[in-house]
């Protein structure tokens, strides 16, 4: 059985594991992110001289992730963009590469064997510090004409104010959850953790349970409008929050609540967890290279 070579590059650790054409994951480590391009090319390297039986090497990586190689936009990690991180891995290696940005790499893996399998329209809206996903279109990448398909989290909610405020991911990511309840309590952003949050609105804080709820009906409101931009099969939510059992009934209940208010357009989209989270970037990336090289 055909083996890969998977990375999953972040801002603080290098993800990696060997990966057999079923996704079955054989193995898997992380190493610290290194400060310079050419340790990471060496990490890199080392790994695939390691596994010279591997078809070829995936990554995951963040920014827009262009088809030649080039990573565009900014991340946690400014070497990774401007120089053609595809080409210089694959001269170090003398493998085949393919590589894609970190979002997408998640709704791929969702397609090839976890919640959104046999789908064919997809969307994949990944819940963090901002809002970002994927488009699955006849089931490949929609990446859009500037590498932006996905960014869902540049939408406007609110058309009175198209500052920092009426942007979707100002409004519904767990940063702007803590943000929103950091004020309201009138203590330190820092202090504070999404699961911190949520642990006190079960405990019974109101300020915490008010906030929760705003939360949830921004997020239905964003997702509403997604399905009727490109009505999916599925909508995919991922992040850190996606671990929450009572995440999808929450969304479901604000969407009907929304659709309960409106005189049309009363399509009420599908929507479920992601499958897999930790592993799914290393995954994606290896059905991207099965799809593409």
């Amino acid at each position: 059985m055909k083996k890969y070579i998977a990375f999953d590059v972040g801002g603080s650790f290098i993800k990696n594991g060997i990966i057999k054409e079923d996704s079955t994951i054989v193995n898997h480590d992380k190493i610290k992110t290194p400060k310079s391009l050419e340790e990471m090319l060496t990490i890199i390297s080392d790994i695939a001289i390691a596994n010279d039986d591997c078809e070829g090497i995936a990554i995951s990586a963040p920014g827009a992730v262009s088809d030649e190689g080039i990573i565009y936009g900014t991340s946690a990690l400014p070497y990774l963009h401007g120089p053609n991180i595809k080409q210089l891995v694959s001269e170090k290696t003398k493998m085949p590469v393919y590589m894609e940005n970190d979002a997408n790499c998640a709704g791929y893996a969702e397609v090839w064997n976890g919640a959104a399998k046999g789908k064919q329209d997809v969307l994949a809206v990944v819940i963090g510090t901002g809002i970002g996903g994927a488009i699955i279109k006849n089931g490949q990448l929609h990446k859009g004409t500037n590498l932006h398909g996905g960014e869902f989290g540049y939408m406007l909610l609110n058309s009175g104010d198209i500052g920092n405020h009426g942007v979707w991911s100002s409004l519904a990511s767990t940063q702007a959850l803590v943000q929103k309840t950091a004020e309201k309590k009138g203590i330190d952003k820092n202090s504070l953790t999404g699961e911190k949050v949520f642990e006190w609105a079960d405990a019974g804080d109101e300020a915490c349970i008010e906030t929760i709820e705003e939360f949830y009906h921004l997020l239905a409101v964003g997702i509403y409008n997604l399905q009727y931009i490109y009505d999916p099969d599925i909508i995919l939510i991922g992040g850190g929050i996606s671990a929450r059992e009572d995440l999808i009934d929450k969304i479901n209940e604000k969407i009907d609540n929304i659709i309960s208010s409106v005189h049309i357009a009363k399509m009420t989209p599908k929507i479920t967890a992601c499958q897999f989270r930790q592993n799914a970037n290393l995954l994606g990336a290896v059905y991207g290279f099965k799809q593409h090289v």
